[in-house]
Parts: structure tokens; sequence; C-alpha cells
């Protein structure tokens, strides 16, 4: 399959190996995966950008490079790289701050055995009483008739040059974002417009739960609880809607937390039953509210996830008890009519700014402005 970054892929292999260019592209199983993961390159910054796998690929690949691998043969009797080294890198990579440990332990090779059934080589080797991890040596040396071709750099230059072009989509939002900032009070249909653009399945999932946020939070904010330990002392307090964290953050499974309510908000794009159970079990079966990243309807979405769960767990009082925690489910066609309900309110302007606010966070975004 081929696409817009395939291009540049192509550049890369041709710049390194010439009139091989072609043939490693074809026959490397490695460039075969990274071509499908880089398809987002070309959508711009609300395509799902796939850092997490390709970035495990890229540290450990770092290592193999920084030891001289790629030029001698004695990779077979390295101890290994060490799992905390190769995630604080991971994290240290642009939009890796984030990271978790799943796509280094399991995640990347799960899915590259999903696109390569028939493969016999598993691109990341572990071992799990050592903590030790190495880059499968057989993805990266591409056999051409009698020639022998590393692509250890060329995975770099590739990974790299697909970062370098997220990030310029990013800042290309977040400028846009500020020239709607500018034009806000005069042109508010044009903002609505973006806004609701931003809302859809295809959406990056970072953006899709900033987005989310920003429309929840000036959802609730007038609206209004009467609590008291007292009755002749009772208090009248605004919903407040607290982000946690950084996107994809290992927080316990919650993404935002609403006061005075004890609320919590967990954002998904799967329909897989078994994260859903993870983030219930993970506080205590404590009632969660689900945002999905869906245009399907909120009663078939949980038909769905329960449908798959009575496939696993035998026992429908299981399955019951898992989905009685489930308080709220909000889909996409929900959070646009919130969202219009938070503009009558008067909370436009409010919702770009925060959306522009926590994109820079999250994606460790400056310009001169802020600096200043």
């Amino acid at each position: 399959m081929e696409h817009i970054f395939t291009a540049n892929i192509k550049e890369v292999l041709l710049r390194n190996f010439g009139e091989n260019a072609e043939d490693i592209f074809e026959k490397s199983q490695l460039i075969q995966y990274i071509n499908e993961k880089t398809r987002s390159a070309g959508r711009g910054s609300k395509a799902r950008s796939s850092f997490a796998n390709l970035y495990a690929i890229y540290v450990i690949i770092e290592d193999y490079i920084a030891n001289n691998f790629d030029k001698n043969e004695d990779y077979s009797k390295y101890e290994g790289a060490k799992f905390s080294n190769l995630l604080s890198r991971a994290k240290e990579l642009p939009f890796g701050s984030s990271l978790q440990n799943h796509a280094l332990n399991n995640r990347m090779n799960s899915e590259f055995e999903k696109f390569f059934p028939t493969s016999e080589y598993k691109p990341i080797i572990r071992d799990l009483v050592t903590k030790k991890y190495w880059i499968n040596e057989n993805l990266l040396n591409i056999k051409i008739g009698k020639a022998d071709f590393n692509i250890a750099s060329s995975v770099i230059e590739i990974i790299n040059e697909y970062t370098k072009t997220k990030q310029d989509a990013f800042q290309r939002f977040v400028k846009s974002c500020e020239a709607l900032q500018v034009i806000e009070n005069t042109s508010p249909i044009e903002v609505e417009n973006f806004i609701i653009g931003l809302l859809a399945p295809n959406v990056d999932a970072r953006l899709f739960e900033i987005v989310s946020y920003s429309i929840l939070k000036f959802y609730y904010h007038d609206q209004t609880i009467i609590w008291g330990y007292e009755m002749d002392n009772l208090n009248t307090e605004n919903l407040k809607l607290y982000k946690t964290g950084r996107t994809n953050a290992n927080d316990g499974g919650i993404d935002f937390v609403m006061k005075p309510l004890g609320r919590f908000f967990q954002v998904t794009e799967t329909l897989d039953f078994k994260k859903y159970f993870l983030d219930i079990d993970k506080i205590q079966k404590y009632p969660i509210t689900f945002v999905i990243k869906s245009d399907e309807e909120v009663e078939p979405l949980k038909q769905k996830i329960k449908d798959n769960a009575n496939k696993t767990y035998p026992i429908n009082a299981i399955v019951e008890n898992y989905m009685a925690c489930i308080e709220e489910v909000i889909n996409i066609p929900i959070l646009n009519i919130r969202f219009n309900e938070a503009v009558k309110l008067g909370y436009l302007n409010n919702i770009l700014d925060e959306i522009v606010l926590q994109s820079k966070v999250e994606f460790n975004y400056s310009n001169e402005d802020d600096e200043e």
C-alpha cells in the first residue's frame, strides 16, 4: 500500500541504497510495517500519529547503532539494552512524553504479527528476567541478490522524517487555532465549524481528548449543585471539570475528574470490553463515564461491549456488575449537542482558548510570544 509519506520512505532508501532501494522497500517487512504506520503523515495534525510502536522500534535500533552493530557482526553477543533506558529515551522524543511501556513490552510485536501473520520473526526480543531488549537483526539485514544491506540507519531517518512531518502539521494546527482566536468575535461560525471538524472518528486520539475536555468543561461550567453537611448550612457550587494529566498518561484510567460530584471520565476509541473493564477495575468498580470516539448511537455501543463481554464471561452476573459501573456513555453526536449548548451560553471563545492551551501543553509547543 502506498500513501503520501511512502514517497519520503522511498527517498530515504534511494539516498542510502541507490538502485536497490525499490527491492529493499518491497522485501523488508520492517519497512512495510513503518509504511503502514505512517499513513497519517499526509492527513495533518488531526490524524492518529501512532508514535508509540514506531518509537519502540526507534529506541532499540538507536541503541543498536550506538554500539556499532550495524557495522559489525557481534550483536548476538550483546547483553541487551536496559528497559528503563529505552523508555526514558522514548519519552524524550517529540510527542513521546506520555508514552507508556506497552509498545516495548508487547503491543508493537502483536501489531506486527497482525500485518505479517506468517513471518517467522518478531521485531522486539526481550528477556523478562533481566529486562533487556534487542531488535531482531534478521529484520534489519536485507538480502538483494548476493548483497546484504543493513537498514538500521534508514529506519531511524524515516521515523525522524515522519516525526518532523507531524510536528510541522501540528504547528500549522496551533497557528490555525491562534488565527481563529484573532477573528473569533467577528467570524464565530468559522470557529464553530473548525471545532466541530475536530469531533470525528479519524481525529488523533490526543486531539479528540483535548477537544472533548474543552467542550465538557464549559458545558458543565454553569451547572450547580447544592450540598452540605447541615440543612441550614448548604453550599451552592458550580460543577468544575479537571483534566488529570497528559493524554494517554498512566494515571489509573482517569482522564477527567468533576468536582464536587466526584465523577470520573475516561476517553477511549476502542470497543474492546477488556479495556473498559480494566479501567473499571483500576478504580475499584467506581462509577465511570466513557467518552467514546464514535458516531455510533449510545445503546448499540453499550450492547456491543456487553455482547463481547458475554462471549468471554459465561456468568451473566459478572458482566452485569461491570456494565452497572458505566455511569454514562458520551459519543460524538452527544459531544456535538453539548458543544452547541455551550456555544449558546456564550462559551465558544473559551472552548477555543482551552483547546489552544491544552494542545500547547500536550505537544510541548511554544512560540516566541509564549516565551516572552
